[in-house]
C-alpha cells in the first residue's frame, strides 16, 4: 500500500512524541480532518493533539491547505498550530 509520511510540529509534535511517522496513505477522498479524526482515536498524545482540529494547520506536500481538503495522492502531510511571528 502507498505510504503517506506525517510532519509534526510545535505543540503537536511534543504531544505525540515524535517529529514524523509512516502510516498506510488513505482513500483519496479521505479528508485531512477526518484522517486526523481517526489519528485521536488512538488516543494517548494523538488525542490530545487533535482535540480541538480547528487550532490547526495542514500542509500537503508542503502546500498549505484546509482541513477539509482530501489527502488525494499527497506523499506528505504535515500537522502544525497556527504560525504567529512578528
Amino acid at each position: 500500500m502507498p505510504q503517506l509520511n506525517l510532519v509534526y510540529f510545535a505543540w503537536v509534535r511534543e504531544a505525540i512524541g515524535r517529529d514524523e511517522e509512516r502510516v498506510e496513505r488513505p482513500a483519496p477522498d479521505v479528508t485531512i480532518r477526518a484522517f486526523i479524526a481517526r489519528l485521536a482515536e488512538q488516543g494517548g498524545g494523538y488525542c490530545q493533539a487533535f482535540a480541538e482540529p480547528d487550532r490547526l494547520r495542514a500542509a500537503l506536500d508542503q502546500r498549505f491547505v484546509p482541513l477539509d481538503s482530501p489527502i488525494g495522492e499527497a506523499r506528505e502531510l504535515a500537522i502544525f498550530p497556527p504560525v504567529t511571528g512578528g
